[in-house]
């Protein structure tokens, strides 16, 4: 997710090419309606659990004129530490503006019949814009308008796989692709070519470990499908992402059904399920025979 300040830091070092009385971002195509980069921050990732405080926009016309505009919200709800980490906006930071709702139907408007553009729009930016605009009782549809996800593009043309590393690594290709041996070995002069290129990183096993679980942690299946919070066990992934696993108890309890039934699920998340279903009542005992 990149964050607001740099898509407008980035975005802005090419208008500022042009006069500011008609500033033109220069792309290889006219377009036929406006064109919106678009980029939020939030309190986190859940679309239901969690809101926008920073949204930042670029409108690029048709006639080469530039918009933009950077705005913060009040999410009503504390900005958690990990998400201050990321964006740098603090609870005092966002005490005194308005929350989304207050704004919605301006922003709306401002984004009326425009396309839209950022990185992983598609699968962040857009659901939680939506979702927030559905909170605060504003119609936006973004169906209709064509998004463009600078990183689908980034990611179907700069590949980051095996072949890819040794090319970047190795200067060579990999022809052994898909060779269980093949592979191992190319890994292996991989990651001697890595700790060469980068004396920084750890120089032992448990360091690299580190290092490598900081970005990409291990997570056994449970924990791909909860996270422990204060209210209890809260489901990250499936229709039900962000909501807890006792509501889904009380008021979806089919769905537990159908993860109960699935033949790939994990055991122990099949555990943690079972425990979290009421049980029935025990039959009463029966009456000893008379004597």
């Amino acid at each position: 997710m990149m964050g607001a300040r740099s898509t407008v830091r980035a975005l802005s070092a090419i208008i500022r090419e042009r006069p500011p009385s008609r500033s033109i971002m220069r792309l290889p195509f006219e377009l036929d309606c406006p064109l919106v980069f678009l980029d939020l921050e939030t309190t986190g990732l859940s679309t239901s659990q969690d809101r926008i405080v920073e949204l930042a926009i670029i409108k690029l016309t048709p006639g080469g004129d530039v918009l933009e505009r950077v705005r913060r919200f009040n999410p009503g709800m504390p900005i958690p530490a990990e998400a201050t980490a990321v964006h740098g906006i603090t609870d005092d930071d966002v005490r005194g503006e308005a929350g989304f709702a207050a704004r919605a139907r301006a922003l709306a408007e401002l984004l009326d019949a425009c396309d839209l553009a950022g990185f992983n729009l598609r699968r962040f930016d857009v659901p939680m814009l939506v979702a927030e605009f559905k909170r605060a009782g504003v119609p936006f549809d973004p169906q209709g308008r064509r998004i463009i996800d600078i990183q689908a593009i980034f990611h179907r043309e700069e590949r980051r796989d095996l072949s890819a590393a040794a090319r970047y690594y190795l200067g060579r290709e990999h022809p052994e692709a898909h060779s269980a041996l093949g592979d191992i070995r190319t890994s292996a002069a991989v990651l001697a070519a890595q700790l060469q290129r980068y004396p920084h990183l750890p120089r032992d096993i448990d360091g690299l470990n580190a290092y490598c679980d900081e970005f990409i942690p291990f997570e056994t299946e449970l924990e791909r499908w909860f996270v422990e919070r204060p209210e209890g066990r809260v489901f990250r992934r499936g229709k039900h992402r962000g909501r807890a696993l006792a509501d889904i108890v009380a008021h979806e309890p089919d769905y537990l059904s159908w993860m109960l039934s699935a033949e790939d699920m994990d055991p122990e998340v099949l555990q943690v399920v079972r425990e979290a279903m009421p049980r029935p009542p025990s039959a009463p005992e029966s009456p000893p025979p008379p004597l």
